[in-house]
């Protein structure tokens, strides 16, 4: 059974990943005010290190492996920036990576990774072969597995962005998070549950790649057709603990 975080978490998360990441800025735009008709603020995430939220996650879980997990390594599955964040945590803390990604994965995303000193094993056609083949792998080599969204410190770390949302502008109303597997769209819900309950926390997902939907509507796991082009959001199966 997997351990649910909660909004305490989320603070010893911070704390673990502020020696690595700055915190980033909360920006408003007045032609994008102007266009929508309202008052809207954009989180930079893109300013982190692997230029997306996920290594905030990958931070605060890679920091906490056990020396037998360190010494074993790291494997995930990924279609770019989920891989990024672990490649890059595990750089920090000396562990080996290796990242399973399917076969048109993004090449600029693919460099990263390897730049970064991770392993990149390409697999399938769409990401959950790439997942399959990753669990696999993880099984028959005893690597500790990094789950896209079923990682109680995953969601706690990526949740430490929707808290600076908060802190930074605390007036909010609507908080827009999109959803691929969901661990952002997870952490920004323990996060407004606690500090701002009254605000509604929409998850926006590709149409062409709806399995978090369909399971939200339905309030079970649904599998759903996979065929985004937005890699981020390219997520067929929904993950439990989202």
């Amino acid at each position: 059974m997997l351990q649910i975080p909660d909004f305490q978490d989320v603070l010893e998360a911070r704390k673990r990943i502020q020696p690595y990441l700055s915190r980033t800025p909360l920006y408003s735009y007045p032609a994008l005010n102007a266009l929508l008709d309202t008052e809207v603020y954009v989180k930079h995430e893109n300013y982190q290190p692997v230029g997306a939220f996920k290594v905030r996650g990958g931070i605060n879980l890679v920091s906490q492996l056990s020396a037998s997990e360190k010494k074993r390594g790291v494997i995930a599955a990924s279609t770019g920036n989920h891989g990024q964040s672990v490649a890059y945590a595990a750089r920090l803390f000396g562990v080996r990576a290796r990242i399973v990604v399917p076969e048109n994965a993004n090449p600029g995303k693919v460099a990263a990774m390897r730049g970064m000193g991770a392993e990149v094993i390409f697999h399938g056609e769409r990401f959950d072969e790439a997942r399959a083949h990753c669990e696999a792998l993880a099984h028959e080599n005893g690597y500790r597995y990094i789950h896209s969204g079923d990682e109680p410190h995953l969601i706690a770390g990526v949740a430490t962005g929707t808290l600076e949302i908060f802190e930074d502008e605390p007036g909010l109303n609507v908080l827009f998070v999109p959803i691929g597997g969901g661990s952002g769209a997870a952490g920004a819900c323990i996060v407004a549950d606690v500090v701002s309950p009254h605000v509604r926390v929409i998850g926006v997902q590709s149409e062409a790649s709806p399995a978090a939907y369909e399971s939200w509507q339905q309030r079970r796991l649904v599998s759903a057709p996979n065929r985004t082009f937005a890699e981020g959001l390219a997520t067929g199966e929904p993950f439990s603990l989202p």
